[in-house]
């Protein structure tokens, strides 16, 4: 962008973040605007592929999330009894200089990225959002949530799977259930957890856990979709405790912590690609507001760092509408082609298809996803 132009980003998350970061390298004025009234200070874990990595690294944040996070490059299968039948090398999507995979906790990934956006020179307002766009031949008039209004060259609509922008603009298409269901608990770590462990069948899909620091981990269990809401949080304590109770191994471990857990969250495995142009004019959406996959693949935060960063190159490359056809012109392929992937995988499940072909729909997955964005 030249030295100058305007952007609003509406979303102060991975995407919009790093989307800030890029952009006001470029020279550019870029406001960020969170509902949230902070970076958020709780959460579970997130397992961050190493095509993303690659991402962290262009951003200047790789050696800080690192430090912070837990790298390992194995994966292994186990029965739900808890018998290790497999262990292998896991696809190195960032290249061999990094890490298969880094297990982080959300907040500190989140302000990681936050810092980076401040320190390229943007502006980061908490507790303020857009209520409405409107736009003309000068460009994007928006309408804040204290009344407030400016005026932008470019709007970036990194709102989330339930994007507001995505409506302003008339843009219908949004997420849509898959039929399953993940319970995610956010514990401290054993030492004899070191990387992601799966496995698949007994009472759930899957059960499953990811370390996030020397200290933390995450666990999950992924059941067939239900109606979890409105439960205590006692009760959701022993809903996990039940299903938990039907794996071995580590989970052994694992099981006594989910008591002591401050938290539980439950959500509805979703998915969707918008079908057409992700911009009207001059606002154009990212990340989960543009499409979303479920964690099958892990590349939910990888896809939306991805976005970030090739925003960034196509504008710089070509200016400002230009840029923004050739990004999701770019775009598209690689992720209709993950989201597929990981929506596939979920459908393998759910059917309980004995013949899939789960090790080549993965190993074609990833070795796409090693070729740079």
């Amino acid at each position: 962008m030249t030295t100058g132009s305007t952007v609003l980003v509406v979303g102060g998350g991975f995407a919009g973040c790093a989307a800030a970061t890029f952009l006001a390298r470029q020279g550019a004025q870029v406001d960020v605007v969170e509902i949230r009234d902070d970076v958020p200070r709780a959460g579970s874990g997130i397992t961050v592929q190493g095509n993303a990595l690659r991402v962290l690294r262009e951003l200047g944040v790789w050696e800080d999330a690192e430090d912070h996070g837990y790298a390992f490059t194995t994966l292994g299968m186990r029965t739900p009894d808890g018998h290790l039948v497999a262990e292998f090398e896991d696809v190195r999507t960032g290249g061999p200089d990094l890490p298969a995979t880094l297990g982080m906790e959300r907040p500190t990934l989140a302000r990681i990225l936050a810092d980076a956006a401040r320190e390229a020179g943007a502006s980061l307002r908490f507790g303020l959002t857009v209520t409405s766009l409107e736009q003309d031949a000068a460009g994007v008039q928006a309408t804040f949530s204290d009344g407030a209004t400016g005026q932008y060259d470019l709007v970036v609509g990194a709102d989330g799977v339930n994007s507001a922008v995505r409506e302003m603009i008339g843009i219908e298409t949004g997420p849509k259930p898959l039929g399953m269901g993940i319970w995610r608990v956010f514990i401290p770590r054993p030492e004899s957890i070191q990387r992601t462990e799966l496995a698949y069948g007994g009472r759930c899909f899957i059960a499953g856990f990811c370390p996030t620091a020397e200290d933390s981990m995450y666990a999950y269990l992924v059941e067939e979709a239900e109606d979890r809401s409105n439960l205590t949080p006692d009760r959701q304590r022993q809903i996990m405790e039940d299903l938990a109770a039907s794996y071995g191994g580590p989970w052994n471990e694992i099981r006594p912590l989910i008591s002591a857990a401050e938290a539980i969250n439950y959500t509805w495995f979703e998915s969707h690609v918008i079908d057409g142009p992700w911009h009207r004019g001059r606002v154009v959406l990212i990340g989960d507001a543009a499409h979303s996959c479920p964690p099958t693949l892990a590349q939910g935060a990888a896809m939306a760092l991805e976005d970030a960063q090739v925003l960034g190159q196509e504008i710089e490359a070509r200016g400002l509408d230009k840029g923004l056809a050739a990004f999701v012109e770019r775009r598209r392929p690689r992720v209709e082609q993950t989201v597929a992937a990981s929506v596939q995988l979920c459908t393998w499940l759910i059917e309980g298809t004995q013949d899939a072909d789960v090790p080549g729909l993965i190993g074609r997955t990833m070795g796409m996803l090693k070729e740079p964005a």
